[in-house]
């Protein structure tokens, strides 16, 4: 028989359950139970809240969103001063050997003596907060501030679940102050900046202004709904608590009342162990899922720290060492475009040179034109940039009330700055691209591996090495310069023998006779793959014919939608790519063509869709698909209600099952070659 419970013993059973769900969703990151369960027990309470509301307590998590947006921020005053830390200036890791050679000359200890012991820590990008707890309630919630006095902002600390409203002891002490840092993760960030784009509202620069401006929000419902995250990492005013005997040790009796704290964090053994984990941490640092600016080594003997005490208004035990920082301050002195190997035209912003995470930078991206206009950068303004390990350096914001008289707007060139061939932008698309594919220098390596990849012209034997080397020597520009390589020229470049270099012309001279499909797919043009160059070839029946299609025309072809025809008169109406396929054939590129399919007879397949699965007995899937493609029928890459018959081999999975329910038609090898009338492989070349 289920227990009964009074309506306080099941307030209080629920404020329980709730509290132990969130810390071990939020803190833990081990769900206990899924959403619903949650969310049903929370309605619970706050419908048992409701109906009795002298059952609410301030430890209740249906207090962590609510209130009316205040007035303004109350000032507090804190019980024990929030001081900072002294910053070591030297960002490499001979900082933290200065450092303990202080502490161990301000202890006056022999170099002799053993090794110190120290908690070393990450130190967070973030907002130093301070709360308060009584009797286990988190009563109180203020920041930094002066040192001094703070701003009260308990009502937007309740919304972060990841600080619990009550501590998980049974004897908690009258006061426990517990300092720390409020964040944002990256991914969190990234999120509600993207939100907040599509609300058309602003953005924030980093992380921590998010952080900041989310917790000093008035209104508590807009907190609430901002990702904040919290970590314990010191102590305020204690009446009750029962001190531990390090820095280490309070910080894992943190963890036991339920406060989140950083995992990343060790007992360091001396200077050794101080550098250790600063080269550990700086190497891992980008990959963190939040930043830091450095990290914090704190003497971990709690009464070394009484005997160490303060300088100022600085503790002698503890100092912050930064890293290189990741943001600076900078001038733009123009914006220049750059063409990149795809033929994206990227907005690059030309710098005042600013020594920004660990090395002089002096261009950044700005991605594309929509990213200039969103962050309103202009020639001449001062600028936030950041560069955070390897990734290219950006341009965060700007700072328009430090811009110039004089300042420029950035536009978008309408001929690419490299080859001066047309610049589109499709619609729908952020980016602005060069239309000159097979003649841009920019592109020329990228146009060149595909135009030699397999399923194209399949040149055995030309990969990007070689690519690369044909290109920076100035051999190659377009694909049609391919075919007047000759074997000495590249027997002398790197890993280029006689023999290898015999091989490649041979496989560049066997490519000269190829499919109108496979050479229009090796062309490169935007939107088109492989299975829509097959559609043109079929449909146009010769290059002319789709080179000439109006826009119309191009849409008559099955699954060609107004992008991909765009694309196709953007390329072949740019002189450069024309004269690119003249000089082709010229050499030698040549193709049966046909009437096309307006002019042709349907084929023996025309309106019927294929599925192939399993493996057949003497076709690929390649050839098999060629061989239906050829007969007029469309070969589908999944099951569905319009697929017509199923062509299966041995190992066949869920298709075969699929195909079965839905009463599809089943084919094997035999039986498909039946209907095509014996058709050899082969014969589907016919494009």
């Amino acid at each position: 028989m289920s227990e009964v419970r009074t309506a306080a013993e099941q307030a209080a059973f629920l404020r329980a359950e709730l509290a132990r769900y969130e810390h071990a969703y939020y803190v833990l990151d081990a769900p206990l139970v899924p959403d619903a369960e949650f969310d049903r027990l929370f309605r619970e309470l706050e419908a048992l809240e409701a109906a009795h509301p002298e059952l609410v307590t301030a430890d209740s998590p249906t207090r962590r969103v609510g209130g009316a947006p205040l007035a303004g921020f109350a000032p507090v005053r804190h019980a024990v001063a929030m001081l900072s830390i002294h910053t070591e200036t030297d960002t490499e890791a001979s900082g933290a050997l200065a450092f303990d050679q202080r502490v161990r000359r301000e202890l006056e200890l022999a170099d002799s003596a053993p090794a110190l012991e120290y908690n070393a820590e990450l130190k967070f990008d973030g907002l130093a907060i301070n709360l308060r707890y009584e009797n286990g309630v988190l009563v109180q919630a203020a920041t930094r501030g002066d040192g001094e006095t703070g701003e009260d902002v308990t009502q937007n600390v309740r919304a972060i679940r990841q600080i619990p409203l009550r501590l998980h002891t049974d004897s908690p002490p009258a006061v426990l102050e517990v300092r720390g840092e409020i964040f944002m993760g990256r991914d969190d960030f990234e999120r509600l900046n993207e939100t907040q784009r599509k609300k058309g509202e602003k953005t924030f620069a980093n992380p921590r202004n998010a952080a900041a401006g989310s917790l000093r929000q008035l209104d508590p419902a807009i907190s609430a709904s901002r990702p904040l995250s919290f970590f314990a990492y010191g102590l305020g005013e204690a009446q009750g608590w029962v001190f531990p005997e390090r820095h280490s040790q309070m910080l894992a009796a943190f963890a036991e009342l339920g406060l989140p704290v950083c995992a990343e964090r060790c007992v360091a053994q001396g200077a050794t162990g101080l550098v250790a984990f600063h080269d550990d941490i700086a190497a891992r640092r980008d990959s963190l899922p939040f930043d830091i600016d450095g990290v914090v080594y704190k003497v971990d003997s709690l009464a070394l720290q009484h005997r160490l005490g303060f300088v100022t208004r600085e503790p002698r035990w503890a100092v912050a060492h930064k890293f290189p920082a990741q943001e600076e301050l900078t001038r733009v002195l123009d914006i220049e475009v750059q063409v990149g190997r795809t033929g994206k035209l990227t907005p690059v912003a030309r710098l005042e040179p600013v020594f920004v995470g660990g090395v002089t930078v002096t261009n950044a991206t700005l991605h594309n034109q929509d990213e200039v206009l969103r962050k309103d950068v202009r020639i001449g303004d001062t600028v936030i940039v950041r560069r955070a390990g390897d990734v290219i350096p950006e341009v965060v914001a700007s700072l328009p009330e430090r811009r110039p008289a004089d300042a420029r707007l950035f536009a978008m060139p309408g001929q690419c700055p490299v080859c001066g061939s047309a610049v589109i932008r499709e619609e729908d698309e952020a980016n602005h691209r060069c239309s000159g594919g097979l003649y841009c220098p920019a592109q020329r390596k990228q146009a060149l591996w595909h135009f030699a990849s397999r399923r194209a012209m399949d040149i055995e034997g030309l990969g990007d090495k070689l690519v690369e080397q044909l290109v920076d020597s100035g051999r190659v520009k377009t694909p049609a310069d391919l075919y007047t390589l000759e074997i000495e020229a590249l027997a002398g470049l790197e890993r280029m023998a006689e023999k290898s270099a015999r091989n490649l012309i041979k496989a560049i001279d066997k490519s000269r006779s190829t499919t109108l499909a496979r050479f229009i797919y090796a062309l490169g043009i935007r939107n088109v793959g492989e299975r829509t160059a097959k559609d043109l070839a079929r449909h146009f029946g010769s290059l002319a014919a789709l080179s000439e299609a109006d826009i119309e025309a191009l849409q008559g072809v099955p699954d060609v939608g107004p992008i991909v025809a765009e694309s196709l008169i953007d390329f072949f109406s740019e002189a450069h790519n024309r004269q690119v396929i003249a000089d082709l054939q010229a050499r030698g590129v040549h193709w049966v063509e046909s009437e096309g399919e307006a002019a042709a007879p349907e084929g023996l397949l025309a309106g019927k869709t294929f599925v192939i699965t399993g493996s057949l007995p003497s076709l690929s899937r390649d050839e098999a698909k060629a061989l239906l493609e050829a007969a007029g029928a469309k070969v589908a890459g999944s099951v569905s209600k319009k697929t017509d018959y199923l062509l299966a081999g041995s190992d066949a999975g869920s298709k075969l099952a699929k195909a079965q329910e839905l009463g599809i038609t089943i084919l094997d090898e035999d039986q498909m070659r039946a209907m095509l009338g014996d058709a050899k492989p082969g014969q589907s070349e016919l494009f």
